[in-house]
C-alpha cells in the first residue's frame, strides 16, 4: 500500500504516536511525538524524523483530554499528508485474548470483544480503547487496526501456557498470554536481518522498562515468557510486583482485610520498585540515592531478573544468547552489569568498555553466551502490522 499510517501506543499515563509514510515495504519515519504526565501536567513533544522541534510544550487540558490530545495529532499531522493521505491508525492494544493471535481491523464486534479483557489489563486495555473510540468519534471514516501485545506469545509451550489449576478453569481460557509482543516481534525480525545464525540460537530477551518481561526465543519463535495472564506476573517492576506466592494474597485479604480493589492497587500501582523503596519507581533515581532502601530495591530487581533469566534458559534447555532491550536494558550500563555478573555461572563474561559505551555486543569474545543490547522500536511494528491488514483488506476487495 501506499499513504501515511499513524501509529498509536496509548498507555496508562503517555501516550506515543508516530508518523510513517508508507510506499510498497518502505517506511519512512516522518514524525515523533509524546504526550507525558497525563495523570499530572501533561506535557507534548513532537519531532520530525531529522530532529527539528515541531513542539514542546505543558498543556491545559481539561475533562475531553484525551479527545483534546487525539485532535491535536491530527491537526501537527495534517502538513504532513497532504502528499501521502493518511490511510489509517494502528493501535497497540495490550490484549487480545484467546480471539486474537494477529493484527485485526476494529469494528463494534471487536470493540465489544477487547472490553471483556480489561479485568486481565487494567493499567493499559482500558486507556488503549479509549483512544480507538475517540477516533472513531473523531474521523470515523478513517481504518483503526488493533496490534496485540499477546500476539507474538501464541504458540509458547504448552507446559508453559497452562497454569496447574483444575481443568475447567484452564479450558475457559485461564492460561498464560504473555505480553510486551510488538517489542519482541521487533527484536525476532532484528535478529534474523543480523543472521539468521544468530536467529536460530537460543535467546532470552531481556525488555527491561517500567513494565519488565523475560522472553525464551528460538527462530524467531517465543518458547516461554515470564508475564502471565496479566501483565502483573513475572519480574519486579517500576510499581508491580511481579509473581507472589498467592498464598500472600490470601493472607492480605485474611489477616490484613484488604478488599480485591485495595489488593489491586497495591499490586500494580504500590509495589516493584516503588514499594520496596518508597522512594521512587525510577531506577534512574533509586541508583543516584544514598537510602539503604533504594539499594535494596535495586539488589531486589537485579535479583528477580537474574532468577528468571535462568528459568527461561531452562525452558530452552540451555541458552546461547542474552538480548538487553527497552529503556533500562538499553540505557542502564550499572543494572546490565549487576545482571551479567550474576549469571557467570552460566558463562556470561561481559565486555566493561563495550558496556559502558553501549555498544551492539557487551559480552567479552571468551564469553560462552553473546551478550547483546538491541534498541526495540514497538511503533514501526504498529505500522507495517497496520499496513498488512489495510492492504490485506484492499486486495480482498480487488479480487472480489
Amino acid at each position: 500500500m501506499n499513504g501515511s499510517i499513524l501509529a498509536l501506543n496509548a498507555g496508562s499515563s503517555s501516550l506515543k504516536f508516530r508518523l510513517y509514510e508508507v510506499h510498497g515495504e518502505q517506511f519512512t519515519l516522518i514524525l515523533r511525538g509524546q504526550f507525558d504526565g497525563l495523570n499530572a501536567t501533561p506535557h507534548l513533544t513532537v519531532k520530525e524524523a531529522s530532529g527539528k522541534e515541531i513542539a514542546d510544550l505543558d498543556l491545559e487540558l481539561e475533562d475531553n483530554m484525551r479527545e483534546d490530545m487525539l485532535s491535536r495529532i491530527f491537526e501537527i499531522i495534517v502538513p504532513y499528508t497532504v502528499n501521502n493521505p493518511l490511510r489509517a491508525v494502528g493501535h497497540r492494544v495490550l490484549h487480545g485474548g484467546e480471539r486474537f493471535s494477529a493484527p485485526v481491523l476494529l469494528d463494534d464486534a471487536v470493540l465489544d470483544y477487547l472490553e471483556t479483557l480489561v479485568p486481565m489489563g487494567p493499567l493499559h486495555q482500558p486507556a488503549n480503547l479509549a483512544s480507538v473510540k475517540l477516533f472513531r468519534k473523531i474521523r470515523p471514516d478513517l481504518p483503526q487496526v488493533a496490534c496485540f501485545d499477546t500476539a507474538f506469545h501464541v504458540n509458547i509451550d504448552e507446559r508453559a501456557a497452562r497454569y496447574p489449576i483444575p481443568r475447567r478453569y484452564g479450558d475457559k481460557g485461564y492460561r498464560r498470554f504473555g505480553f510486551h509482543g510488538l517489542s519482541y516481534t521487533y527484536i525476532a525480525e532484528r535478529l534474523h536481518q543480523i543472521s539468521d545464525y544468530l536467529a536460530r540460537k537460543r535467546s532470552v530477551v531481556a525488555h527491561l522498562g517500567n513494565g519488565s518481561s523475560l522472553c525464551a526465543m528460538r527462530n524467531g519463535k517465543a518458547v516461554d515468557t515470564t508475564m502471565g495472564m496479566t501483565p502483573l506476573g513475572g519480574l519486579m517492576m517500576g510499581t508491580r510486583s511481579g509473581t507472589v506466592d498467592p498464598g500472600l494474597v490470601l493472607a492480605l485479604i485474611e489477616t490484613e482485610g484488604l478488599s480485591p480493589a485495595d489488593l489491586k492497587h497495591m499490586l500494580y500501582y504500590d509495589s516493584g520498585l516503588l514499594g520496596v523503596s518508597g522512594i521512587s519507581p525510577d531506577l534512574r533515581d533509586l541508583l543516584a540515592s544514598d537510602e539503604p532502601y533504594a539499594a535494596q530495591a535495586i539488589a531486589l530487581y537485579v535479583f528477580s531478573a537474574t532468577r528468571e533469566i535462568a528459568s527461561m534458559a531452562a525452558s530452552m534447555e540451555g541458552m546461547d544468547a542474552l538480548v538487553f532491550t527497552a529503556g533500562i536494558g538499553e540505557n542502564s550500563a550499572v543494572i546490565r552489569k549487576m545482571i551479567c555478573d550474576r549469571l557467570a555461572w552460566i558463562g556470561v563474561t561481559l565486555d566493561e568498555e563495550a558496556n559502558q559505551a553501549n555498544a551492539a555486543i557487551i559480552s567479552a569474545p571468551e564469553s560462552r553466551i553473546e551478550v547483546r543490547i538491541i534498541p526495540t522500536d514497538e511503533e514501526v511494528v504498529l505500522a507495517k502490522q497496520t499496513a498488512k491488514v489495510i492492504g490485506e483488506g484492499e486486495h480482498g476487495e480487488a479480487a472480489a
